[in-house]
């Protein structure tokens, strides 16, 4: 399976954010969210592994 890495970036200003946000007002975001059971957790991974992950996929532990 592949690692997936998350990277920030230090040197960004508030202003940046603000510009940034405007932007993406005017775009229409659609998240794609599947939640699965904890009890679900090899279906995702190999859901994920298969390439079938379409946004993000979240394992929900004991219903919270």
């Amino acid at each position: 399976m592949e690692e997936k890495e998350i990277k920030s970036v230090a040197n960004v200003t508030r202003r940046d954010i603000e510009e940034f946000l405007t932007l993406a007002a005017l775009i229409p975001i659609i998240p794609e969210v599947e939640e699965f059971p904890l009890n679900e957790v090899n279906r995702a991974l190999v859901e994920i592994k298969e390439g079938k992950i379409h946004g993000a996929k979240v394992l929900r532990i004991n219903g919270h």
